[in-house]
């Protein structure tokens, strides 16, 4: 049975650490992380919950689609 703070942690789980240091999520990530917990959200919901939900992430998508591209801008935020 699907939890919704397990949604919280598979956002975190999807975000990937460059070597950069650049904080970065692909929306299909996101998706895949929610599926191991029960969660199963379409691209468009999960980027709606990304929009609606997280503030210290951006769109930097290099194209047009549900599957989206988000980095984080606000190190010293939180969720």
């Amino acid at each position: 049975m699907p939890r919704r703070y397990d949604i919280e942690a598979a956002f975190r789980s999807a975000v990937v650490v460059e070597p950069s240091g650049r904080r970065t999520l692909r929306t299909v990530d996101f998706v895949r992380e929610l599926k191991k917990v029960n969660w199963d959200f379409s691209l468009r919901d999960a980027n709606a919950w990304i929009e609606a939900s997280v503030s210290t992430f951006r769109d930097i998508s290099p194209a047009e689609g549900e599957d989206r591209l988000f980095m984080l801008y606000n190190p010293n935020g939180g969720l």
